[in-house]
């Protein structure tokens, strides 16, 4: 059984030459809504002072009327913030369905990575559109679960999303399977393997407060090491038992 630094061990192994595309795929997949960056918000604070708004991306601040907006203004703004209040629905769900293509694209460019057979390519991250609804269904169920678990306990929230944690790689895979197949199958794997992969993440606290230092900017190297390091470890829990169609057709 492999431990945390054997999984670090055969990521290094795999980035080593190769850290140039890891790092574009990993700048995409985050600005694609496949991390937690997610997708633009539009802020919007009506004050006495009058009316401000401003609109983020990937967590960043694009732009804001930091001086506001005069308070007659205010009656025009409230009176289409009915529109705007759809719009941001609107393009929330574009991101999301967006965000999960992309995340089982880069599960799979991750995988192709740690392969000792397969050369990693930035088209593979956008190779999943076909599969758009599978991907998003998928992505929506697995929050849905885990946030009905979370109102019991933070816990049992904690234990539900490391027990649907593969099914990215398994639809990568599998984009045959459907959305209830991939998380039940996600949850299998993950029986038993909660407590390990919880350990390979934490082993990363080290480079995590580094990162901090250096302002966000050892990110772009540290999350494909992170990303290969799960891929890895998808790679030695699934086996031969996840890695052939046959055997979730069986199932």
């Amino acid at each position: 059984m492999k431990y945390a630094s054997d999984f670090r061990s055969l990521a290094r192994d795999a980035l080593r030459g190769r850290w140039g595309v890891a790092v574009i795929a990993g700048i995409l997949a985050s600005l694609l809504g496949a991390s937690t960056s997610g997708g633009p918000e539009v802020n919007l604070h009506i004050g006495d002072g009058g009316t401000n708004v401003s609109l983020e991306y990937a967590n960043q601040q694009v732009f804001s009327t930091a001086e506001g907006w005069m308070p007659e203004l205010n009656a025009l703004i409230v009176g289409g913030a009915v529109y705007i209040i759809l719009a941001a629905i609107v393009m929330a769900a574009v991101f999301f369905v967006l965000g999960s293509i992309i995340e089982i694209g880069y599960s799979r460019f991750n995988l192709d990575l740690v392969s000792r057979q397969r050369q990693p390519e930035i088209g593979t991250m956008f190779g999943y559109f076909p599969h758009w609804k599978t991907a998003a269904v998928s992505m929506l169920l697995r929050t849905v679960y885990i946030f009905l678990w979370s109102l019991l306990l933070i816990v049992p929230g904690i234990i539900a999303s490391y027990s649907y944690a593969m099914t990215g790689y398994i639809l990568a895979e599998h984009p045959e399977l459907t959305p209830n197949d991939a998380l039940a199958h996600s949850k299998e794997l993950m029986y038993g393997n909660r407590l390990r992969l919880f350990c390979l993440e934490f082993s990363f606290i080290g480079w995590d407060l580094l990162c901090i230092l250096t302002l966000g900017i050892g990110n772009l190297w540290l999350t494909p090491y992170k990303q290969a390091a799960t891929a890895a470890f998808y790679r030695e829990i699934s086996g031969s038992a996840y890695s052939r169609k046959a055997d979730f057709q069986d199932v």
